[in-house]
Order: C-alpha cells, then structure tokens, then sequence
C-alpha cells in the first residue's frame, strides 16, 4: 500500500510535466503576416514595411518556416522589430499558433 501511494504522485507529475513540455516549442523562420506571407505585394516597400503596413490595415503577425505558417501571439512591438528578418521563436505552440516568450534574429 505504501508503494502505491509512492508511485501515484510520481506518475501524476511526471503527465503534468510531459503536458507543459509538448506545449514549448522553438521554430525557426522568417516574421511576416497573414495577408502577403512570403511573397509581399506593396510595390517599393522592403518585406518589413510591406509586413509592417499590413498588420496595421487588419493583418496577424505570422512565422513563415518551410511550408508551415504559424499565427504569432504576445509582445507586437517585439515581433514587429524583427518584421521580415528570419528569426528562432520559443513559445508555447497550440495548434498553429505560437505565444512568443522570445524572439531572437538568426543569420
């Protein structure tokens, strides 16, 4: 009976553990927004002003890497310094969307 009562909250922690684990996550990627994408339409303007331009008519903050998209949540100022820069993201990931806790320009 003592070992259960051992075990048991072992077991619980370590579920808890694996749940907030799969939820951290770190992409890496190029900051744009979910009008233009990779490929930017305002004529004249750099990838980060053309990105920059579209969040304020309306558009979200996103992550282009590889073929997958992801919707980037959290500090806009922060996401919007790096706009069309690539970038690693380390944040919690739901679905297709990623809370950023920190971005960091990468070469």
């Amino acid at each position: 009976m003592n070992h259960l009562k051992v075990k048991v909250p072992a077991v619980l922690l370590f579920l808890v553990l694996s749940v907030v684990l799969a939820m951290a996550a770190t992409v890496s990627g190029t900051v744009t927004d979910t009008m233009c994408k990779a490929k930017h339409m305002i004529p004249g303007k750099t990838p980060a002003e053309c990105a920059r331009e579209c969040v304020k008519q309306g558009a979200q903050w996103t992550l282009v890497s590889g073929e997958k998209t992801y919707m980037l949540t959290g500090d806009a100022a922060k996401i919007s310094a790096v706009a069309g820069k690539k970038v690693t993201v380390t944040g919690d990931l739901k679905g297709t969307t990623l809370a950023v806790k920190t971005i960091t320009e990468t070469k």
